[in-house]
């Protein structure tokens, strides 16, 4: 998954803080100040597990406080599925 497909589900599951630039430099910007909370994080990943049918631990989840560190753990599960299949 990249930034751009990231921020465009953020964008869907939980819409987009005024003033917040999701397009810039984000990736290490906490969720928090991009206007994220821990239920839009939650409602953004358990859209993302449907759609690409991963499991996310809600303990991961909540360690992923920048949008960096929440690819990380999406793309790393992504990996894990692809190698199971």
């Amino acid at each position: 998954m990249t930034l751009s497909e990231l921020t465009n589900l953020l964008r869907e599951c939980a819409g987009e803080a005024e003033g917040v630039d999701l397009d810039g430099d984000v990736l290490d910007t906490a969720l928090a100040d991009l206007g994220y909370d821990s239920l839009a994080v939650l409602q953004t990943t358990g859209r993302i597990e449907r759609d690409y049918d991963i499991r996310l631990s809600d303990d991961t989840v909540a360690e992923a406080t920048t949008p960096r560190l929440l690819l990380d753990f999406i793309n790393e599960s992504l990996a894990q599925s692809q190698q199971a299949a």
